[in-house]
């Protein structure tokens, strides 16, 4: 079970029952079915992400994932989609299962028409995770040129294609991140052009990401930990050791203090996406060194010999990839440099 050392966390956070949500998440990872099932226990135990929720939302999903990687990043996006459903005053059933899936790639578009009274989606949409599974989506969809909208749209609805055969990631294999195509997919708007992006705490929601890399993280360091323990006058593994909590502990502060930040309503407009960049690259680094650290100590045999070990290394080196590295650097770089 995570713990919580940082004493920035807000009280959302700190009295949030860890214990509750990791014996529920603990029985919920037998396959894919059962962690979808758990996103509804999600809500529950953890919630959608609000200005005044944001320990708590943090907190849980780092313990989720302390506990099983795929199923963390099953549930950050279910839990970031009724969240801007909450926003936009909708309503959805409580048996849905929600992705959001906003990114772009060269080569392929979708775009949104409107047609009589309501609006139609064609084309495709790339980096789709769980598609093939989920009940609905939030899509972004061209409107012209130069605009975007966000889009709730059923995947079961005709029109709608999946194809999982060319995932072959062995880091998170349940959670196929596949193009989809849209052919005439009736679709309803979710705020109007550009809003998603505008909306109040989109960029919060990256913060999430972040914590989900920090909770896999730490159960790295308790194996570490083990190893430590078991072989007490080994000089470079208690090095090793030291260092990983060290980056642990940067990486919960670096997450705590942004809970703190948003929900003393120090996040809001510019200061939003600056605050999220920053977290994201500090815990996107901390977490590439733990892994590194770890790896060099235990050596091979963990690697060959205990399958959640290897699980949790290959998850968390996908799931970081969602930080583009020095391109964020770049942009945050840039941010500083337009900042008033």
């Amino acid at each position: 079970m995570i713990r919580l050392q940082s004493t920035a966390w807000p009280t959302s956070g700190t009295t949030l029952d860890l214990p509750a949500l990791d014996a529920a998440a603990a029985g919920s990872i037998t396959d894919l079915a059962s962690r979808l099932a758990f996103t509804r226990q999600a809500v529950e135990l953890v919630g959608p992400l609000e200005q005044h929720t944001a320990g708590r939302v943090f907190a849980g999903l780092g313990a989720i994932a302390a506990v099983d990687v795929t199923l963390a990043r099953v549930v950050e996006p279910h839990l970031d989609a009724l969240a801007i459903l909450r926003q936009a005053e909708l309503d959805p059933s409580p048996d849905s299962t929600w992705g959001v899936f906003a990114a772009e790639a060269p080569g392929v578009r979708l775009d949104a028409v409107r047609v009589d009274d309501g609006w139609i989606l064609s084309g495709t949409k790339p980096w789709c995770s769980l598609a093939s599974s989920l009940s609905d989506a939030l899509v972004t969809a061209h409107t012209g040129p130069n605009e975007r909208r966000l889009f709730a749209v059923s995947l079961a609805a005709p029109g709608v294609t999946t194809d999982d055969s060319a995932w072959l990631a062995r880091g998170m294999p349940l959670v196929p991140s596949a193009p989809v195509g849209f052919d005439v997919v009736p679709a309803a708007p979710v705020g109007d052009d550009g809003w998603y992006l505008r909306r109040p705490g989109f960029s919060w929601g990256g913060i999430g990401v972040a914590a989900c890399w920090w909770g896999g993280a730490s159960t790295l360091v308790e194996r570490l930990l083990t190893a430590a323990r078991a072989r007490p006058d080994a000089e470079l593994l208690l090095r090793t050791l030291g260092s990983a909590a060290i980056d642990l502990a940067i990486a919960e502060q670096a997450i705590a203090d942004a809970a703190a930040a948003i929900e003393a309503g120090l996040a809001d407009g510019a200061a939003g996406p600056r605050l999220a960049q920053r977290v994201r690259s500090t815990v996107r680094a901390r977490v590439d060194a733990i892994r590194s650290g770890v790896l060099g100590a235990l050596g091979p045999g963990p690697l060959t010999a205990e399958p959640a070990y290897l699980e949790r290394m290959s998850d968390l080196e996908l799931y970081v990839q969602q930080d583009h590295g020095d391109r964020d650097l770049a942009r945050y770089g840039r941010m500083l440099v337009e900042a008033d």
